[in-house]
């Protein structure tokens, strides 16, 4: 739609006000509800937000170590801008409309904290090279019978799961919840984010989905939609979902695992396949593969950006610690799947449900265009068998701050992102490190209040 369009429409439908979000660097929607007359007066100049919500962290205390804003900038107002593109209804809110926006300049340039300005640069270099971006996130999470106050109540102890025991795949575990599951699958798909696959993971109260795959851009934002989505679904059924890593050292972690291919501009020819190689793999797929297992190690905060994504990426829990690719392996950094032409695609397993959706689909994308620009070859054999058993290409990091100082002093990052994000968004992290580092947690209390 264009403003004219967006304006007829306002009025045909009698709307009164609409909803608009924005997605800050954690991921997080951050927006409001306005009168229809704001909104139409923005469309060109913007709406105004206190630039804090780019200097705070997920609970709202404020960074102390960036310098994009702060006490010494005076927390002024930047612009957000609406993308007419990413109109939709919200059928569990009265089907009030709704929009995604994000920050950039009226010349263009982007806000380098911005997530979404950043994940619409490498589209456009990705469709400069001539190729077209099919992606798609899917997410574990764990559903809780409980509410934001009753869980605040027990102080995040004794929470109870939404069902018992280890049932994955189980049409009998869905069944007991059936008006949230098959909420979660209409309406998700009466919000445009269409589900191709819903169903419960090995674990009390777990469930994953997959999101149809779409256009590079349009995958990220029905993925940071699908999260907030969800759990305001789950609120109406008296239900919490938690997109944690990993909520407890006794389960399996929740994954958010990335699904990518290259096509020609028209999507008619799927640019990863190729009939005559060993393993289906064209030369493009092998050099875009080659750049994500190069660029890895300098952008994993982008895949694994808290501190608890480093719980869940540990050796026998279904996620990856090695710097490793093998087809159709599932312990392994990345993954091939090859079974038919137009399926052939890239899976990335790094992810956690936690991710910042726009920030890892930028990072995959952004490193295997790295590889095809700089014709990467793939040196690294396929693993076969164990992933984890296979360190003779490097481990992942194994905690936060050690891969944020990577990151941050990484001219790999730096050239694929810019300076001014690699610098912002790695000092968030390391914010987030210390804020972890000064806390005393129940398991100090428990090893050292009595013995030590």
């Amino acid at each position: 739609m264009n403003n004219e369009q967006i304006k007829a429409y306002i009025e045909e439908n009698n709307i009164q006000k609409i909803k608009f979000a924005f997605a800050d660097i954690d991921g997080v929607l951050r927006g409001k509800v306005i009168h229809t007359k704001k909104f139409v007066e923005g469309l060109q100049s913007g709406y105004g937000f206190c630039d804090v919500v780019f200097g705070w962290d997920s609970n709202d205390a404020c960074y102390d170590n960036v310098q994009l804003t702060g006490w010494h900038t005076g927390y002024p107002d930047k612009l957000c801008r609406i993308d007419l593109n990413t109109l939709r209804t919200i059928p569990w809110q009265d089907n009030i409309p709704f929009f995604l926006a994000d920050y950039s300049d009226p010349d263009g340039t982007a806000l380098p904290a911005c997530p979404r300005s950043l994940l619409k640069k490498i589209v456009k270099e990705c469709t400069d090279l001539g190729y077209h971006a099919e992606f798609a996130q899917e997410f574990e999470w764990f559903n809780f019978r409980e509410t934001p106050q009753s869980i605040n109540d027990k102080q995040f102890t004794n929470i109870n799961t939404l069902t018992p025991g280890m049932f994955g795949y189980s049409i009998l575990r869905t069944s007991e919840n059936s008006e949230f599951y098959y909420d979660l699958f209409n309406l998700l798909t009466q919000f445009n984010i269409p589900i191709e696959g819903l169903h419960t993971e090995t674990g009390p109260g777990v469930y994953e989905a997959a999101i149809a795959h779409d256009e590079v851009l349009a995958a990220a934002d029905k993925a940071v939609l699908f999260k907030t989505a969800v759990k305001e679904i789950a609120y109406k059924h008296g239900i919490m979902a938690s997109f944690m890593a990993k909520w407890t050292e006794t389960l399996p972690g929740c994954s958010g695992h990335i699904h990518q291919s290259l096509w020609s501009p028209d999507k008619t020819d799927n640019l990863f396949y190729n009939a005559d190689d060993a393993n289906k793999m064209s030369e493009l797929h092998k050099h875009y593969l080659a750049g994500q297992l190069y660029c890895m190690p300098h952008l994993l905060p982008m895949y694994a950006p808290t501190i608890n994504s480093y719980k869940r990426l540990v050796e026998g829990a279904w996620a990856p610690t090695t710097i490793t690719w093998g087809v159709d392996n599932r312990t392994t950094a990345l993954r091939v799947i090859n079974t038919t032409p137009g399926y052939t695609r890239l899976e990335t397993r790094i992810p956690g449900s936690d991710t910042n959706p726009y920030l890892a689909i930028a990072a995959a994308l952004a490193s295997g265009l790295y590889g095809i620009k700089n014709k990467l070859a793939l040196n690294i054999a396929p693993t076969v068998g164990n992933g984890y058993q296979d360190k003779k290409n490097g481990v992942l990091a194994s905690n936060l701050y050690d891969a944020s100082i990577a990151m941050q002093n990484s001219a790999i990052a730096k050239e694929l992102f810019g300076e001014g994000f690699v610098e912002h968004f790695t000092q968030t992290r390391l914010w987030e490190h210390r804020q972890y580092a000064k806390h005393v947690t129940d398991w100090e209390l428990k090893r050292y209040f009595e013995i030590i």
